[in-house]
């Protein structure tokens, strides 16, 4: 197993909640591509997107429904500060991991996190497992406690 889904993978241990990192061959880097090797709807994929809080320098993370696209709007809202796009080497060098491959833990430090409400529409859903060629089952419910995030509707 590569050096990152081992991280995702101790990181969920270390929190009670062991799941199978499961490596593909296709690539899962976005969720339009992550549902089609996985063979579920793209609902089903939890995006993991980082932006950055422009007074602060922050890295916020939403965690999405792969068919919804975040409102900004909303995410500026919550997180109090005008947001900006974060760059490869910003989400880097504050979640650990390469953009395509992000999870929702794992991080080096806690991060500023919100999880869109549509994702409850599921019971489980996939994420990224730290690299763009692994992923992990997850359950709805435990998104919050896992990755320290608030359900909110950030979504448009």
């Amino acid at each position: 197993m590569a050096k990152g889904p081992e991280r995702v993978k101790r990181a969920l241990e270390e929190r009670g909640r062991p799941a199978e990192i499961v490596q593909v061959d296709d690539s899962t880097r976005t969720a339009a591509e992550a549902a089609e090797v996985l063979g579920v709807a793209v609902g089903q994929i939890a995006k993991s997107l980082v932006f950055r809080g422009v007074d602060s320098a922050a890295a916020l993370l939403v965690i999405a429904s792969g068919d919804r696209r975040v409102s900004e709007a909303r995410l500026q809202a919550l997180a109090g500060e005008p947001i900006g796009r974060a760059d490869a080497a910003f989400v880097r060098e504050h979640t650990g991991f390469a953009i395509g491959g992000v999870p929702p833990v794992g991080h080096p430090r806690p991060l500023r996190c919100w999880i869109d409400e549509d994702l409850y529409r599921f019971d489980t859903v996939w994420a990224a497992a730290g690299s763009p060629f692994a992923v992990f089952p997850v359950s709805v419910a435990a998104l919050p406690e896992l990755s320290g995030g608030s359900v909110a509707r950030v979504a448009e």
